[in-house]
């Protein structure tokens, strides 16, 4: 699932609140229109003054993220917005044509004004608490919320007949990176990290930041051999996507990854152990690779041996 880095959350409640300042400023203009005869504006009268309006063209901007949050308040919030702008249209216009706006018209306006509000209020308060559940460095979910995403991921392969598999990735040698370059230059690896997850990732495979370097990512494969081909493509995207430091050159980070896959009616605590386990059998293995968990030998890197390591490149290894 997508999700918000810390200012983009900051950014939806300015636009939220905008949104609340702007539709109440109608109320002014409505009373200026049917007090003076004035037009309200040419945004306000036209049949599509919903989508003309800047919430309007936000909001169809970013509906996805609206549905993340509750798709069912999306459709409520977008009907409301029409519908006040619609009752604002026939107001305004009985008013220009013959000085008389109808009841029915004002109490719509009226009502759909107060629910639409609400709705604003709804998103405003989803939007925090998800922003409380991400960590403000990689963007990515704390692990507060996996065993929401896990119990998911179960119901709707057992439904589907798939395979759950729990990928724990640590970063080799992280402590080097800090030791090395400082802590700032940490941090930047951490980011860089995330970004090369996510964008190996596929959309409705999660990945959490699961504490320090290490990190969780939930996938749903038809044969759990599938899990092994996304923990290859994970190698291969580290190799070929190296971080730039202060001064140009790059430097390779590497990953080891554990897989385990969930068990019929396992907890996530013991899947979460076991991919653990497999984690550390690769770390022993000599990094930068995978093991399944309960495997007594780390699978070798494909495509990914020290051979193809590009000439003059730094690794970490090579600062070690």
């Amino acid at each position: 699932m997508p999700t918000l880095f810390p200012e983009q959350v900051e950014e939806f409640i300015c636009e939220l609140d905008a949104a609340v300042e702007a539709h109440l400023g109608w109320t002014r203009r409505i009373l200026r229109c049917a007090v003076l005869r004035t037009s309200p504006g040419r945004d306000v009268l036209a049949h599509d003054a919903h989508c003309r309006c800047r919430f309007g063209q936000w909001l169809g901007a970013h509906r996805s993220r609206f549905s993340e949050i509750d798709e069912a308040a999306t459709i409520r919030l977008s009907h409301q917005h029409k519908r006040m702008h619609g009752a604002v249209r026939k107001l305004c216009s009985a008013i220009l044509d013959d000085g008389v706006g109808q009841l029915a018209d004002l109490e719509v306006f009226e009502a759909s004004q107060v629910a639409f509000i609400s709705e604003l209020a709804h998103f405003k308060t989803g939007f925090l608490a998800q922003s409380a559940r991400l960590d403000t460095l990689t963007g990515l979910p704390l692990r507060y919320g996996l065993e929401t995403e896990f119990a998911r991921f179960r119901s709707s392969a057992n439904r589907l007949g798939k395979k759950v598999v729990l990928m724990m990735i640590d970063i080799d040698h992280f402590k080097l990176v800090n030791d090395t370059y400082g802590h700032g230059i940490g941090d930047q690896a951490l980011k860089h990290a995330a970004s090369i997850m996510s964008a190996q990732a596929r959309k409705d495979e999660p990945i959490f930041r699961f504490g320090g370097e290490e990190f969780l990512q939930i996938i749903q494969v038809n044969v759990a051999e599938d899990a092994a081909v996304a923990a290859d493509r994970l190698l291969r995207a580290f190799r070929n996507h190296p971080m730039k430091l202060p001064d140009n050159q790059p430097l390779y980070l590497r990953v080891s990854s554990g897989l385990a896959e969930v068990e019929p009616g396992e907890e996530m605590e013991r899947a979460v152990a076991r991919g653990d386990q497999a984690l550390y059998a690769a770390k022993a293995a000599g990094r930068d690779r995978w093991c399944w968990a309960d495997a007594s030998v780390a699978q070798p890197r494909k495509s990914a041996n020290a051979a193809e390591m590009p000439v003059g490149q730094p690794s970490l290894e090579s600062v070690a």
